[in-house]
């Protein structure tokens, strides 16, 4: 199964290559930035997606992505008051905090808000405390994390991003954390579109500035650092037909608070404008059903394991034709989700995606006389 999503993906990247000779990119004035589709999971364009950078507050992304896992989990409660200690408190004070205080335990919710809205340096160090005991630990989780979910391009140092060499990302990296927690705690990702959060009597504003300049963007981090330059993770859902699609724009090394905005806002125009999402196939579709020799039954069904969703610059989605290459002859024992063929989508007669093709089902071997009759068939054939 990892090797057919393997294939999936390297099929994604040609189809990516395809378009972008079709569509020149806009000019993004960034040290490295990617457009992710996140309904189709499709790269849509980049430039040095896969350049170490330094992620400052965009380190904060994986932090949340921890404490989310441990409140589903029921390691934490949202409600569970946190007893803050010395060592979160006197995070630099130099830098963005929430200002909590050792003499006021405050819940796991107001620190989620402080880090998200916020960008609390000390409230990372405070849920990695409530999360894992103490924040090397929470590190080991980090990293351990980021491992599981392909993240081969980064290390985490701390909770928080503030600068260390052991601190460092990729744009690539970045968009595959993104679309994680959209994806896997929509009910907790909803943090990152508030405006602004209020604790302690002291009121701070989201510095994600597309909150109100956009209306379909509704998160997720904004990061800076002297080394890291301005960044921000921007996402926004806006209509596909006759339901919604989501970009994600990862935009790293601007040179302002403004740019970063400028920019991500540029970025999520261009890919909403000139490209359409589209599903060509369901999970669990019959594309065919050949003949299968040897088998307890006379044919297979073929199709995804997954529902295919494509990303295409508009116009396209209307010429693409589907042509099937399928290894035959198809012989059982056939094992459920074996991969039998391969399917391309043709524009004018030019492959612009290839998926692999597998079988829906399983198809056990004949009696030893259906296997000899078919023997001789085939040999025949």
């Amino acid at each position: 199964m990892k090797k057919l999503f393997a294939a999936l993906a390297t099929s994604v990247l040609m189809m990516t290559a395809a378009v972008a000779q079709t569509l020149p990119p806009p000019t993004i004035a960034a040290k490295s930035w990617l457009l992710l589709d996140a309904t189709s999971g499709q790269i849509i364009a980049s430039q040095d997606p896969n350049a170490r950078i330094e992620p400052a507050s965009l380190t904060k992304v994986m932090t949340a992505y921890l404490t989310f896992a441990a409140v589903k989990d029921k390691k934490l409660d949202l409600n569970q008051m946190v007893n803050v200690s010395t060592h979160a408190w006197k995070v630099d004070t130099s830098s963005s905090k929430m200002f909590i205080d050792p003499a006021t335990p405050v819940k796991v919710n107001d620190l989620l808000y402080g880090l998200m809205v916020q960008s609390g340096n000390d409230a990372a160090v405070a849920l990695a405390e409530a999360v894992a005991g103490d924040e090397s630990a929470f590190v080991v989780m980090m990293n351990r994390e980021a491992q599981r979910m392909g993240l081969t391009s980064t290390h985490f140092a701390n909770p928080h991003g503030l600068p260390s060499p052991e601190n460092y990302s990729t744009a690539q990296d970045l968009s595959v954390l993104a679309k994680r927690v959209i994806l896997d705690y929509p009910e907790f990702y909803k943090i990152d579109s508030v405006k602004s959060f209020t604790y302690n009597k002291i009121t701070q504003q989201n510095r994600n500035r597309l909150l109100w300049l956009d209306p379909t963007v509704d998160g997720m981090k904004t990061g800076h650092t002297e080394g890291a330059g301005f960044c921000m993770i921007a996402s926004a859902h806006r209509p596909n037909g006759t339901g919604e699609r989501r970009l994600i724009a990862v935009v790293l090394g601007t040179a302002s608070d403004g740019a970063r905005t400028q920019e991500s806002q540029k970025l999520l125009n261009w890919g909403f404008q000139n490209f359409d999402t589209v599903k060509l196939y369901s999970k669990g579709q019959a594309i065919a059903t050949p003949e299968i020799w040897k088998g307890s039954k006379g044919s297979v069904k073929i199709g995804f394991p997954n529902d295919v969703l494509v990303t295409v610059p508009k116009g396209v989605a209307g010429k693409m034709k589907p042509l099937l290459e399928r290894k035959d002859p198809l012989v059982a024992p056939l094992a459920e989700n074996s991969r039998v063929g391969t399917l391309k989508m043709m524009v004018d007669g030019k492959p612009l995606l290839e998926l692999p093709v597998v079988s829906l089902e399983t198809v056990e071997q004949a009696s030893i006389f259906g296997r000899a009759w078919d023997s001789m068939r085939l040999w025949l054939k």
